[in-house]
C-alpha cells in the first residue's frame, strides 16, 4: 500500500492567485439523484445535531402469574428528549390516567404497572400493546408486545395407582401434569429422589410419560413418582408414587416383535417454524429390545441442524430450515421383525426481514428510495406508516410512490422528515422496522489536512485525497501543477468522493495539487512524489543440488535511495520461510537464502520478495533434487545363441537427471566376487547385444550413469554357461630372448584364460633353423612360456611359432618369426683411422667398421673413450693437482666417424675405441694421443670497487679460474649508467697478467658507472664479468631522524645517507622543567642504527637537538614518560649529615693510620732490609703529591707489610661507592689516595658507562645528574 507522509506545505483557504506557475482544471462533482444519503463523518465539527427517536428498549411480551409480573418498559432515545404514549389492541391508551396503573417516567424512559392486589383485576389489561416515542423529527413505533394472565399450577389430589404387567410385555406409566401456558419439565425419581435409570428399554416421552419397551422382574417397585417442574414460576410439583409389580413368566418370556407405543399407527405430520426446534419420537414395544434407526427418505440428514437423541429413540431439529421439510423413517428391528413409522415435516416461517430500509440524512431536493423486504411462509404482506399513521390514511402526495415493499419520496423538502414504519405480516406473526427520512442543510467542510505529502512508486495507482462534506453536497475542483489538463489525460479520474486518481504514475505526475470547494475560499494542497520503482536485478537462479549438500538463493535488487533499506522475505511455494535456528536448515546471509543439507522436502519453487514501504517486488527460482539414479530392475536374457544372447532391463529413477549410458558387468564363476565391464549401452537403450567366450559360467549385472555419478549395480543375473570350442586365436609376441651363448629362449604372450575356449589347453612350440635344416620342425607342448633348448650353437638364426591347443583342437596355424640364440661379446677392436681438430673444444673422429661375423651377436654401435690428462699450461703444480678424467661417448651400429665436442681448450688427451652388443664391449683399440688448441679464458673469478674520494674508484679482482691458455693480460671497458643507454664505452687494456688491481681517475662524482673485466689470451678476450658501482662522497649528516620517548631514556633512530661517507655528530640535550644547561654526550657514528640516551628525569620536558660541524640539522622537544616528582627526593648517600659523618670517620682512622706508623717507625720492629727481601705487594702503589710525606723506607717497608685497606674493608666495594642507583662509579680507593677528598665532592661531569656494538662503538651513555 503507498504510504502517506503529512506534512505542512501550505494553509487551508490559500487563494490560487499565490501560485501564478500553477495550471488549472476544474473538475465538478454532480449529487447522484437516487438516495444521495449523508453520512455525518466523525471529523465534520457540528454541535446540537437534532436526532429523530429511535426505540432503544422494545415492550416484551409477558405472562402474568402474580401480580408482580404486570410490568410494560419503553425506552428510546433522541434529540430533543423523545415524548411516549400507548396504544391498546390499536387503539390510543393513557396509562398515567387509569387509576389502577402506576406510571414512571424519565428522560428516555417509560415504565408502568399494576397496583392491584388481586389477579382478577387484571384480566381486563389482556391485550397487544404498542410503545410510540416522538419529538419534532418524527415518531418511532415499538413492536406489539402482549400481556396475558394466566393461573399458576397447583397440586391436585390424586389418587395411588398400582399397576401389574406380566414379564416380557411392555406398559406406560403416565404422569398427567396439570395444564398450564408454561412447558413443564417431567423428572421420573424414585422416594429417595434419585433419577429412574432410562435405557433403551425404558424411556422417557416428551409427553411426560414413562415408556418400557418390557418389563422385567427388577423393574417391579412402588415409588416410580412423576416431578413437575415450571421454570417461570419457580413450582415443583411431585405426583403420586405409582407402583409396579411385574409378575415373572412360568415359562420363557416368549418374544414379541416391535409396536409403535409413540407415535402410534405408521404415519404422523409435524408443523414446524424456520428458526425453532422440533422432537421427533419413537418410542417402541418388544422382546427383545428393538433397535432403533432414523433415515430421511428424499435426502440426508443434516449434520449441523439435527441430532439423534434418548438411545435412538428422539430425531431433534434445531434451528430448522425450510430445507428440513420432507419425509423421515424410524425403523425399529429385533429379531422377530421389524417396524417403519413415517414422519412427514412441514415447515413454515413467520416473517423475517431480507432486506430493511436504511436510515439516513438527506439533502433537499434529493429522491429517496426505501426497500423493504420480508419473506415468510406463507409470503407476508408489506405495509408502511409514516410516524405511526398508515399511509391510507394520510392526504395523497404524487411524490410518493409505494411499489412491491419499495417506498420512493421525490424531490424531498425539510417537511417530509419524518419515520417510516415497515411492517410485515403472515398468520404466524408481524414484524416491524422503524426507518428516519432525515432531511437536512450542512455548511460544506473539507475533512482532508492540508499539506499532506504522498509518496508513490512509478507505476502504481494514485489517490490524492480531498475529503468534504455538506449538505447538498459540496462542489469539488483540482488544480495541478504538473500538466495543464488533467482532464485529457486518460489516466486521471476524478472521484465521487472527491478524491483524485491517477493510474500508472509516472515522475512527470510530480509536483503541487490543490483541492477546492466552489463558491467558497476553501482549499487544501497536497504534494506527490515519485519514487524509483523497486526491482530485482539479480534474480534467484535454478538450481540443480544434490541431496546433503547445501543450496544458495541469491536476490540482488535496487531500490529509491529515499526508501528505507527493504526487507527480504523467502517463500517457499509460496509459503513463508522463516530462519531456523536449531539446526541452520534455513539461514538468512544479506539477501542470500541459504539451504543447508538439501533434502527430497526442499523441491519447490522459491520466491524472493523484496518488500519496501511503498512498493514490492519479487522473482522466483526453482530447486531440483538430482543423485545417481537407481539400479536397473527385471534383468533377462533373450535370443540365446552359442557365443551371444541379448540382456534386457527396466531403467529404474533418474532423480532429475537423465541416464548417460549403462555399465554391463560380468561375474567369471570361477574368480566370484571379480566383477569385470563387458560393455558400456548409451542411456536411451533398454538392452544390448552381448558376444561371450566359449566355456565360461557368466552372470551378469547393469548399473546406470548420469552426471552426478554411477548407480548401485542391478541384482545379479542367474548363471549363464556357453559350450567348449577350439581355441580362436594363438599367442602373440613371440620371439626369442636368448641372453646366454648356445641356447635359445622361445617365449610368448600367456593367452587369456577366457581364449582357451576349453579343457586342457596348452601351447605347440615349433621350431627350425633358417639354413640347412629343411621343411621339418621340431615340436615340444608346454603349458606357459618359455621354452628353453640348449646345445644350439651361438647366435644362429631359427624359424619359431606357437601354436593354441585344447582337448577340442588347435587354434590357427600361426606365422612363423625368426629368433637368434644366444649373443657373446665382440672379438676384435675397430681400427680408428684419425683424429682431427674442428676447434679448441671438440674433434672429429673416424675409423673403419669391423667383420659382423666377429661382434657374435647385434651390432648396437662403437664406444669412442676419451681421457682429459692435463692441461698444455706450464703450471706444473696446477696440472699436478688436477686428476684424469675418462669419460665414453656412444654411436651407432652404422656410424664410422663422430664429432665431440665439449673438450677442454689446450689440454692432452687419449682417445681408443671398441665394438659393443648386448652381451658387452670387444676389445679396446689402439691408443691415439691428441692436444686441444688455446682458447680464450673464463671470466675473472671476482671484482670489487673501493672509493677513496668523489673522482676515484680502485677496481680489485682475482685471475679467471679457466685460463683455457697462457693468459697475456687484461680487458677493463666502463661507461656511465644512464637513460637511454647510450654512454661511450671507455677501454683500458691490462698487458701484464700479473697486475689485478686498476684506479680509475677523473670520474663523475654525480654518475654510477657499469664496469665490465676480461681476461686474454692469445686465441683473443674472454668472457666478462660485470660489476656496477659509483664513488664515495664527503661525508654528510644523517636523515629522516626519529625518537621513541620512555621514561629514562630516549632511543634516536636515523637513516645514514646513500654514498656517503659516515661522520660523527654531536647528541645535546636541554631540561626545561630545572632550566638547566646544555647537555652533551659523547659523539656518535652516522653508521650506527641507532642510539639510547639514558638518565633522563621522569614526567620531564626536554629539547634535543642534533649537530654536525656545529651546525644543528635536526630539533626538537619531547616529554619523557612517567610522573614528575615536585621536589627533588634527597639521595641517601647525597646527604650533607651522611657525606658529613662519612668524613669524620675516614679522618679519624686516617689519624689512627698515622699514630701506628709513627709507633711502628719508633719500635724499631721492622727494617728496611726487611722490607727489600719481603716480597712486593702487588697492590701497592707510590704515593702522591697530595698525600701525607714523601716516599721513605719506613712508608716502603709498610707498604710491604700492610695490605690495602681496600682488600678487607667493605669501605671500598662497589656498593658503597654508587652514589646514584643509575650510575656506576669505578673508581678504586687504596691507602694512598684521599677517602676525605673522594667522599666529599660529587662528581660534577656525568660519569658514562659505554656499551660497544660488534664495531666497537659506542652506543649507550648514562648520564649523571
Amino acid at each position: 500500500m503507498p504510504h502517506t507522509q503529512r506534512q505542512q506545505v501550505g494553509s487551508r483557504g490559500q487563494c490560487w492567485s499565490r501560485l501564478p506557475h500553477l495550471f488549472l482544471l476544474l473538475f465538478t462533482l454532480r449529487s447522484q439523484p437516487i438516495r444521495a444519503a449523508i453520512h455525518i463523518p466523525s471529523t465534520y465539527h457540528i454541535s446540537d445535531l437534532k436526532k429523530p427517536p429511535t426505540i432503544t428498549t422494545q415492550p416484551k411480551s409477558v405472562t402474568v402469574f402474580s401480580v408482580e409480573d404486570f410490568v410494560m418498559t419503553c425506552e428510546a432515545s433522541g434529540n430533543p428528549a423523545p415524548i411516549f404514549r400507548w396504544t391498546k389492541d390499536g387503539e390510543e391508551f393513557d396509562p398515567g390516567v387509569d387509576p389502577d396503573l402506576k406510571v414512571t417516567e424519565s428522560a428516555g424512559s417509560f415504565v408502568f404497572y399494576t397496583l392491584s392486589k388481586t389477579m382478577e383485576s387484571l384480566k381486563n389489561y389482556q391485550a397487544k400493546y404498542v410503545c410510540l416515542a416522538s419529538n419534532e423529527l418524527g415518531t418511532a413505533v415499538s413492536n406489539e408486545a402482549i400481556l396475558s394472565i394466566d393461573a399458576p399450577p397447583i397440586q391436585q389430589k390424586e389418587k395411588k395407582v398400582s399397576l401389574k404387567a406380566e414379564e416380557g410385555n411392555s406398559i406406560v406409566l403416565k404422569c398427567n401434569p396439570p395444564q398450564s401456558a408454561m412447558d413443564p419439565i417431567i423428572h421420573w425419581m424414585d422416594w429417595k429422589l434419585l433419577h429412574i435409570a432410562l435405557s433403551e428399554r425404558v424411556m422417557h416421552g416428551t409427553d411426560g410419560n414413562l415408556y418400557f419397551a418390557h418389563v422385567t422382574a427388577k423393574d417391579s417397585r412402588n415409588d416410580y413418582t412423576c416431578n413437575v417442574q415450571y421454570l417461570a414460576t419457580r413450582t415443583i410439583l411431585a405426583k403420586e408414587p405409582i407402583t409396579l409389580t411385574v409378575t415373572p413368566s412360568n415359562a420363557v418370556v416368549r418374544s414379541r416383535r416391535p409396536h409403535m407405543m409413540r407415535p402410534t399407527g405408521a404415519h404422523s405430520s409435524y408443523l414446524a417454524l424456520r428458526g425453532e426446534s422440533l422432537v421427533l419420537e419413537c418410542l417402541v414395544q418388544g422382546y427383545p429390545t428393538p433397535k432403533v434407526k432414523w433415515l430421511r427418505k428424499d435426502g440426508e440428514l443434516s449434520e449441523s441442524r439435527s441430532t439423534i437423541e434418548m438411545f435412538d429413540r428422539r430425531l431433534r431439529f434445531t434451528n430448522i430450515s425450510e430445507s428440513d421439510n420432507g419425509e423421515y423413517q424410524c425403523i425399529a428391528e429385533n429379531t422377530q421383525g421389524k417396524i417403519v413409522h413415517t414422519y412427514t415435516v412441514s415447515v413454515e416461517a413467520a416473517p423475517y426481514w431480507i432486506k430493511e430500509p436504511m436510515s439516513q440524512l438527506y439533502a433537499p431536493g434529493e429522491t429517496v428510495k426505501l426497500d423493504c423486504q420480508a419473506d415468510g411462509i406463507p409470503t407476508p404482506t408489506i405495509s408502511w406508516t409514516i410516524n405511526g399513521t398508515p399511509l391510507s390514511a394520510i392526504d395523497k402526495d404524487p411524490r410518493r410512490v409505494s411499489a412491491g415493499g419499495s417506498l420512493t419520496l421525490k424531490d424531498i423538502n425539510f417537511g417530509d422528515t419524518a419515520i417510516f414504519q415497515c411492517q410485515a405480516s403472515n398468520k404466524h406473526g408481524t414484524i416491524l422496522t422503524n426507518t428516519n427520512v432525515y432531511v437536512i442543510e450542512l455548511d460544506p467542510q473539507i475533512l482532508t489536512k492540508d499539506g499532506v505529502s504522498y509518496e508513490f512508486v512509478e507505476g502504481q495507482k494514485v489517490l490524492l485525497e480531498c475529503d468534504t462534506f455538506g449538505s447538498p453536497k459540496p462542489t469539488v475542483s483540482w488544480e495541478s501543477e504538473s500538466t495543464s489538463s488533467l482532464l485529457s489525460n486518460p489516466r486521471v479520474n476524478l472521484l465521487t468522493n472527491g478524491g483524485l486518481e491517477i493510474w500508472n504514475v509516472t515522475h512527470d505526475d510530480e509536483g503541487l495539487y490543490s483541492c477546492s470547494v466552489e463558491n467558497t475560499n476553501m482549499s487544501v494542497n497536497a504534494q506527490l512524489d515519485i519514487l524509483n520503482r523497486t526491482v530485482v536485478v539479480s534474480p534467484p537462479q535454478d538450481l540443480k543440488v544434490q541431496p546433503g549438500h547445501s543450496a544458495t538463493f541469491s536476490c540482488i535488487s535496487l531500490v529509491d535511495l529515499k526508501l528505507r533499506p527493504p526487507f527480504i522475505q523467502w517463500r517457499k511455494n509460496e509459503q513463508k520461510i522463516h530462519e531456523s535456528h536449531s539446526d541452520d536448515r534455513y539461514t538468512f546471509e544479506g539477501s542470500d537464502l541459504i539451504i543447508s543439507n538439501v533434502q527430497q522436502v526442499d523441491e519447490g519453487s522459491y520466491t524472493c520478495q523484496v518488500i519496501t514501504d511503498l512498493d514490492m517486488a519479487e522473482a522466483s527460482g526453482t530447486l531440483t533434487l538430482y543423485d545417481r539414479p537407481d539400479p536397473p530392475t527385471l534383468l533377462h536374457i533373450t535370443n540365446k545363441k552359442e557365443r551371444a544372447m541379448t540382456l534386457n532391463w527396466t531403467p529404474g529413477d533418474e532423480h532429475n537427471s537423465p541416464v548417460i549410458e549403462y555399465i554391463v558387468e560380468f561375474e567369471d564363476q570361477e574368480e566370484k566376487g571379480e566383477w569385470e565391464e563387458l560393455k558400456r549401452v548409451g542411456g536411451t537403450k533398454h538392452n544390448t547385444r552381448l558376444s561371450l567366450w566359449p566355456y565360461m559360467s557368466y552372470r551378469f549385472r547393469v548399473s546406470a550413469v548420469n552426471e552426478v555419478g554411477r548407480s548401485a549395480a542391478s541384482k545379479p543375473t542367474d548363471t549363464y554357461e556357453t559350450q567348449a570350442e577350439a581355441p580362436d586365436t594363438n599367442p602373440e609376441e613371440v620371439r626369442s630372448e636368448s641372453g646366454d651363448p648356445d641356447t635359445l629362449v622361445i617365449t610368448w604372450e600367456e593367452m587369456d584364460k577366457r581364449d582357451f575356449n576349453g579343457p586342457d589347453f596348452q601351447y605347440s612350440v615349433m621350431w627350425r633353423r633358417v639354413v640347412g635344416s629343411g621343411p621339418n620342425w621340431n615340436t615340444n607342448y608346454t603349458a606357459f612360456p618359455p621354452l628353453i633348448l640348449r646345445d644350439i650353437g651361438n647366435f644362429s638364426a631359427f624359424d619359431i611359432k606357437v601354436q593354441a591347443v585344447n582337448k577340442e583342437g588347435k587354434g590357427p596355424d600361426p606365422k612363423p618369426v625368426i629368433g637368434y640364440s644366444g649373443e657373446d661379446v665382440p672379438l676384435e677392436a675397430p681400427q680408428v683411422v684419425g683424429v682431427s681438430l674442428v676447434n679448441s673444444t671438440a674433434i672429429r673422429v673416424t675409423w673403419a667398421p669391423v667383420d659382423k661375423n666377429t661382434v657374435r651377436g647385434h651390432l648396437l654401435g662403437y664406444k669412442i673413450h676419451l681421457t682429459w690428462k692435463g692441461s698444455r699450461a706450464h703450471h706444473h703444480s696446477r696440472r699436478s693437482r688436477e686428476p684424469e678424467t675418462t669419460w665414453v661417448v656412444e654411436t651407432g651400429a652404422n656410424e664410422e666417424k663422430k664429432v665431440i665436442n665439449d673438450l677442454k681448450p689446450f689440454s692432452h688427451y687419449d682417445l681408443a675405441a671398441t665394438v659393443f652388443n648386448s652381451k658387452g664391449e670387444g676389445p679396446l683399440s689402439e691408443t691415439l694421443s691428441f692436444k686441444t688448441d688455446e682458447g680464450v679464458p673464463g671470466p675473472p673469478k671476482s671484482l670489487t670497487l673501493e672509493s677513496h674520494s668523489e673522482t676515484e674508484i680502485t677496481l680489485r679482482w682475482t685471475p679467471p679460474e679457466e685460463m683455457n691458455g697462457v693468459l697475456i693480460g687484461y680487458l677493463l671497458q666502463y661507461h656511465q649508467i644512464v637513460k637511454p643507454d647510450d654512454s661511450p664505452m671507455l677501454v683500458e687494456t691490462i698487458d701484464d697478467p700479473t697486475v689485478t688491481h686498476l684506479t680509475l681517475k677523473n670520474l663523475d662524482r654525480n654518475s654510477h658507472y657499469s664496469f665490465y673485466l676480461r681476461g686474454r689470451t692469445s686465441a683473443g678476450d674472454g668472457e666478462s664479468i660485470k660489476k656496477d658501482g659509483a664513488t664515495t662522497l664527503e661525508g654528510a649528516p644523517p636523515v629522516n631522524v626519529s625518537v621513541s620517548v620512555g621514561e629514562s631514556s630516549a632511543n634516536f633512530s636515523w637513516v645514514a645517507k646513500k654514498r656517503h661517507r659516515s661522520v660523527s655528530f654531536q647528541i645535546e640535550y636541554l631540561n626545561k622543567n630545572d632550566v638547566s644547561e646544555w647537555k652533551k654526550v659523547e659523539k656518535v657514528d652516522s653508521s650506527l642504527p641507532f642510539y639510547q640516551l639514558r638518565g633522563l628525569t621522569p614526567g620531564s620536558h626536554y629539547r634535543m637537538r642534533l649537530s654536525y660541524n656545529n651546525s644543528t640539522f635536526w630539533e626538537d622537544d619531547l616529554d619523557t614518560e612517567g610522573t614528575a616528582m615536585m621536589e627533588r627526593q634527597p639521595n641517601f648517600p647525597t646527604e650533607g649529615w651522611f657525606i658529613g659523618l662519612v668524613s669524620a670517620i675516614a679522618l679519624l682512622l686516617l689519624i689512627l693510620l698515622i699514630l701506628c706508623f709513627i709507633k711502628r717507625s719508633k719500635g724499631g720492629k721492622y727494617s728496611v732490609k726487611d722490607k727489600e727481601e719481603g716480597p712486593m705487594d702487588s697492590e701497592a702503589r707510590p704515593m702522591k703529591d697530595e698525600t701525607f710525606g714523601e716516599y721513605s723506607d719506613l712508608e716502603e717497608k709498610r707498604t710491604a707489610s700492610q695490605p690495602s685497606l681496600c682488600e678487607e674493608s667493605k669501605l671500598c666495594s662497589q656498593d658503597n661507592l654508587d652514589f646514584n642507583g643509575s650510575s656506576a662509579i669505578t673508581t678504586e680507593l687504596n691507602l694512598d689516595e684521599s677517602l676525605v677528598s673522594q667522599f666529599s665532592r660529587p662528581s660534577d661531569v656525568p660519569d658514562t658507562n659505554l656499551q660497544t656494538t660488534n664495531n666497537g662503538l659506542n652506543n649507550t651513555v648514562t648520564i649523571l645528574d
